[in-house]
């Protein structure tokens, strides 16, 4: 069964062959979809569609970068000397002898101007570069199961912590189902006396209007619905939890949801403790989203 996970992570892997060093370094953040964004040096750009490829196959949500850093070892390359360059240098002095008073040129100083010397690049066999392209794939995969891995472990934290907030948020709702404004007793006598009221107003209501207003009475006056929907909220998002993968989204509305309850609730509270037991519900469930956030 999988697990919840967190959506942020890092994760950190070297690797080599003998001519050239590489360090993979991953992150992910909270997103609400997949991104990632690649940092690879010019040349390696052929790795792109593979590395997305294993990245989506293995995460659902978050905002990843991956860099990698790439170092040649001495070796790869080999100097060379611009004859024909030298040669038209060497001639341009000889042709301004006894015109301009100046000290015969030294070696270095000719080396060092530009087009004399060059840098040749060793050509790579195309077996060697593909097996070096294979390693490196290898290697990102390795710190993708390393970032995977720690997002595993913070997801369960997150999955704990959020258990507890249900349970405060489902015995809140017990004790406000027993408070006593909203016991049917209570329930019936304050509309009895509200309707009293309404049929000594002056001048009399019309059967009509009665109606429509002792039915708003009964509504605002019965917030039972609202507890019975919060219990159902808490049992979803505990089973969401249970059911682990990517549920983030549906926790996420879950919490609106549950908000929205409670809101109800204290709109429609008659009595003090119902209006406090409705405000610690909107706390513990503002505690449950900012946990839910970093869920992938």
């Amino acid at each position: 069964m999988p697990s919840v996970a967190s959506m942020t992570g890092f994760a950190r892997e070297q690797g080599g062959d003998g001519q050239t060093t590489w360090t993979w370094e991953l992150r992910s953040v909270n997103s609400r979809a997949l991104d990632l964004r690649l940092r690879l040096p010019t040349g390696f750009d052929v790795l792109e569609p593979r590395l997305r490829t294993l990245l989506t196959r293995r995460c659902a949500r978050g905002s990843f970068t991956a860099s990698l850093t790439v170092v040649h070892a001495p070796g790869g390359s080999r100097i060379r000397i611009n004859e024909e360059v030298l040669d038209q240098i060497v001639a341009a002095l000889k042709s301004l002898e006894g015109r301009v008073p100046a000290a015969a040129p030294r070696l270095d100083g000719l080396l060092a101007l530009r087009g004399v010397v060059e840098t040749i690049e060793e050509e790579e066999a195309p077996e060697a570069r593909a097996e070096r392209e294979e390693a490196m794939a290898a290697g990102f995969e390795r710190a993708l199961d390393s970032l995977v891995a720690m997002r595993g472990r913070e997801g369960a934290e997150l999955a704990r912590l959020g258990i507890g907030h249900l349970d405060g948020i489902a015995d809140l709702t017990e004790r406000a189902a027993s408070v006593a404004a909203l016991q049917p007793d209570a329930i019936r006598s304050r509309l009895r006396g509200l309707i009293e009221e309404l049929l000594d107003a002056s001048p009399a209501l019309p059967e009509e209007r009665l109606a429509q207003e002792a039915a708003l009475l009964v509504a605002k006056a019965d917030a039972r619905e609202e507890l019975d929907r919060l219990g159902a909220h808490v049992a979803a998002a505990r089973e969401l939890l249970e059911q682990g993968g990517a549920v983030g989204r549906r926790l996420d509305f879950l919490c609106q949801e549950l908000n929205r309850e409670a809101n109800t609730l204290c709109s429609k509270a008659a009595d003090l403790e119902l209006t406090r037991i409705g405000l610690a519900i909107k706390a513990a469930v503002e505690q449950l989203r900012e946990q839910v956030q970093n869920i992938e």
